[in-house]
C-alpha cells in the first residue's frame, strides 16, 4: 500500500467483552478455546476447542478470509486436526478446505495446529519476540452455534509475557501469571478483539472521558508524542461525533523495525492495530483509524452483515466506509492543529492526481471499486488502466459533497452533520443503512433537497468529476502542471511474509530492458537490504545512477543492472483563490475547521 491508512477490511461488530486471568467456572453452553503459546520460536499455536452439548456430530469451519477483503484460507496452515471426548478418540471427515465434521456426542474436544509468521495488523504472528494474534484467523467455529458465549484462554505464556488487547484491562498487567482469559458473547465478538501478546509499552492517553489506551511494541518512538497526537486525534473525533461509544479503547502498535508485513492499520469496536515503520506516518494512520469507531463499525452498511466468513461478501459501501473515512482523517489533522492547511490541500492534491492519473477513472465508479474490493490481491486488477481506489475517489466525493452540502445550505449544515444524523438514526437505533441509498437520503434530509444527480452522475456513475464547478465554492482553485523526476522504472512493495516484490514495471523503462519482471522478489539493493523507503530513497539520487539489484524468481537467481531513468508527471496543486468572495472563504474556512457559521448572517469581509 502505497498510503497507510488500512487496507480494505472488515471484522464484525463487537458485542460484550470480558476478561480474567484464569477460568472462573464453566458457563451452560460455552464454547472454550485454549491457545497454548509454548515454543514461539516454532510459530506454532496449539488450540484446543471445547464444544459441550454435541447432539452426534457437529461440522466446524476456519474462515476463509477476515480483516483484508481477500480469500486467504486460514486453513492452510492448519495441521493435525484430531477430536475426542471422555471415551477417546473421534472421527474427523474433511469436508471441502476450510470445513470439518466430527462425529461424537456430549462435550467434544477437537484440537489442531496452526502455523503463523505474518507481521502487521491485517495478519497473525508468533516468534520469540512476541505474538500478535487475529483470532478469526486461528480459531474454527461451529456455524449453527456462532451466537453461543465463546471463551479463550491463553496458556504457557513465555515468562513476562503480558496481553494488550479490547478484552484485557490494562490495569493488570497479566506478567509472569503464564495464562490469559478473554470470555466474549459470541465468536464474532472474539474475532473482533485482536491481541497483542508479548513484552510492550502500555500507558494510558491523558485527558478526561472513557478511558484510551496505547500499547506499543517496537523501537525509535517517543511517548510524548504519541501521547500529544492520540490526545488531539481521539478528543477532536469525539466532540465531532457528540459520543464515545465505547468504555475503553486500545492502540496495538507496531512501530520500527517491529512494523513487519504489510503496514497500515486495522479497526475493531474497541480497538484497532497499527503497523508503521516511521513515527511520522502514526497520526494519519491513528486518525482514520480512531473515525472506525463510528463509520464502519456503528454506521454500519446492511450489506456488511452479517458476516459471511466462509466466503466474498459484497458492499458498494466502501466508498463511504473507508473514502469518507480518508476524508475525516485529514479533517482530523488539520483541524486539530496537527496539520497546517497547507498539508491539507497537498493531502487532497494528491489524491485528486492519483484519480486522475488513471484511466480506469473513467469508467469505474466508486461503487463498482467497492463491490471490486476482491479483486485486490491480484496485481493486474491494481494497474491504473484497471482500477480505482475506494479509498481514494471516496475521499474526493466526500470533500466535494461537504462542499455542495454546505453551498446548498448557506454554510448553516455540513457532511458533519451527514455523519452525525446517520450515527443517532443508524448507529445508535441499532439498524444497519442501505448502502449509497441511505447515505443520500441522510444528506438530502440534512440539505433539504435533492442530491440524486450528485450520487448518480459521481457515485453509481463514473463521470469525470466537476473539480472547476464545486472547488471555487469553497474558495479553491485546482491547478495542473507538468514536471520532471527521476524514476525507478518499477513499483513495488512488502508483501505478507514483508519481503520485497515487484508488483508492476513500466515497459518503456530502463527496468524492463534490464529484465525486470513483476513478481520478482527483491533481495538485494546495490548489494545491501532493500530500502524501508524506496521513494525516499530514490529522492538522493541522480539522473544516470546505477541500481543493481538482486531478485528471487521461482528457484533462480538473477542480477538486473540498469541506470535510473527520467520520467515527466502531472501533478496539481489546491490553491486558496485570491478572488474568492466572503460566502467562498466561509465555506472554505468551514472545511478547515469544522464549523458552520451561515453566510447569510455574516455582512462583514472575511479575512
Amino acid at each position: 500500500m502505497t498510503r497507510s491508512r488500512g487496507g480494505p477490511r472488515l471484522v464484525p461488530t463487537i458485542l460484550l467483552l470480558v476478561c480474567v486471568v484464569a477460568f472462573s467456572g464453566t458457563s451452560r453452553g460455552a464454547i472454550r478455546y485454549e491457545v497454548s503459546l509454548a515454543h514461539p520460536e516454532q510459530h506454532l499455536f496449539h488450540v484446543a476447542m471445547e464444544i459441550p452439548d454435541v447432539p452426534g456430530s457437529v461440522t466446524i469451519e476456519l474462515p476463509a478470509w477476515d480483516a483484508l477483503y481477500q480469500i486467504r484460507d486460514f486453513s492452510s496452515h492448519v495441521q493435525e486436526v484430531q477430536a475426542s471426548d471422555r471415551s477417546g478418540r473421534l472421527p474427523v471427515e474433511k469436508l471441502d478446505k476450510q470445513t470439518w465434521r466430527v462425529t461424537g456426542s456430549g462435550s467434544v474436544t477437537v484440537r489442531y495446529a496452526t502455523y503463523w509468521d505474518e507481521g502487521g495488523p491485517f495478519a497473525t504472528q508468533i516468534n520469540a519476540e512476541h505474538s500478535f494474534i487475529n483470532p478469526a484467523m486461528i480459531l474454527m467455529y461451529a456455524p449453527e452455534r456462532r451466537s453461543e458465549v465463546v471463551r479463550m484462554k491463553l496458556s504457557d505464556l513465555p515468562a513476562s509475557w503480558k496481553v494488550a488487547s479490547a478484552c484485557a484491562d490494562p490495569a493488570n498487567a497479566h506478567e509472569a501469571v503464564g495464562t490469559f482469559q478473554c470470555d466474549a458473547e459470541n465468536y464474532d465478538a472474539l474475532a473482533d478483539a485482536p491481541l497483542e501478546v508479548g513484552k510492550f509499552t502500555q500507558f494510558r492517553i491523558p485527558g478526561s472521558g472513557p478511558e484510551i489506551w496505547a500499547a506499543v511494541h517496537g523501537d525509535g518512538w517517543k511517548r510524548e508524542r504519541i501521547e500529544a497526537e492520540l490526545h488531539k486525534i481521539c478528543q477532536y473525533e469525539l466532540k465531532l461525533m457528540d459520543s464515545a461509544p465505547f468504555e475503553r479503547y486500545v492502540f496495538l502498535i507496531h512501530l520500527g523495525k517491529s512494523a513487519t508485513g504489510v503496514g497500515g492499520g486495522m479497526e475493531h469496536s474497541d480497538s484497532t492495530a497499527i503497523s508503521v515503520r516511521s513515527q511520522d506516518e502514526f497520526a494519519d494512520v491513528a486518525a482514520h483509524e480512531f473515525f472506525h469507531l463510528w463509520n464502519v463499525k456503528r454506521i454500519r452498511p446492511a450489506s456488511l452483515e452479517p458476516v459471511n466468513y466462509a466466503k466474498e461478501q459484497y458492499t458498494r459501501a466502501l466508498w463511504f466506509a473507508e473514502g469518507v473515512t480518508s476524508a475525516y482523517a485529514s479533517y482530523t489533522l488539520v483541524r486539530a492543529g496537527l496539520w497546517n492547511k497547507d498539508q491539507f490541500y497537498e493531502d487532497l492534491a494528491e489524491q485528486i492526481g492519483d484519480l486522475e492519473s488513471r484511466p480506469a477513472d473513467r469508467w469505474q465508479s466508486a461503487e463498482q471499486s467497492s463491490l471490486d474490493a476482491w479483486l485486490e490481491k491480484y496485481p493486474l486488477y491494481n494497474r491504473p488502466s484497471t482500477s480505482v481506489s475506494y479509498y481514494t475517489k471516496g475521499q474526493v466525493l466526500g470533500v466535494l459533497l461537504d462542499i455542495a452540502i454546505r453551498d446548498r445550505t448557506e454554510n448553516e449544515k455540513s457532511l458533519d452533520d451527514v455523519l452525525r444524523t446517520m450515527n443517532a438514526d443508524f448507529a445508535k437505533a441499532g439498524k444497519t443503512y442501505r448502502d449509497s441509498l441511505d447515505i443520500r437520503l441522510t444528506a438530502e434530509k440534512v440539505a433539504g433537497g435533492s442530491f440524486e444527480e450528485f450520487f448518480r452522475s459521481y457515485i453509481s456513475g463514473a463521470e469525470p468529476l466537476r473539480y472547476s464547478q464545486l472547488l471555487p465554492l469553497a474558495g479553491l482553485d485546482l491547478r495542473r502542471a507538468e514536471r520532471k523526476h527521476i524514476s525507478l522504472g518499477f513499483l513495488s512493495d512488502r508483501d505478507p511474509a514483508g519481503n520485497w516484490t515487484v508488483r508492476s514495471v513500466d515497459p518503456d523503462s530502463p527496468a524492463a530492458q534490464a529484465g525486470l519482471l513483476q513478481g520478482d522478489v527483491i533481495t538485494k539493493w546495490n548489494g545491501m537490504e532493500p530500502p524501508h523507503n524506496p521513494d525516499r530513497w530514490l529522492l538522493a539520487q541522480k539522473k544516470g545512477a546505477t541500481l543493481g539489484l538482486s531478485v528471487r524468481r521461482d528457484q533462480a537467481t538473477l542480477t538486473p543492472e540498469f541506470r535510473l531513468g527520467e520520467v515527466a508527471e502531472t501533478f496539481y496543486r489546491v490553491l486558496e483563490s485570491p478572488g474568492a468572495d466572503a460566502r467562498a472563504v466561509r465555506i472554505r474556512e468551514g472545511l478547515l475547521h469544522g464549523v458552520t457559521q451561515p453566510v447569510r448572517a455574516q455582512s462583514e469581509p472575511v479575512q
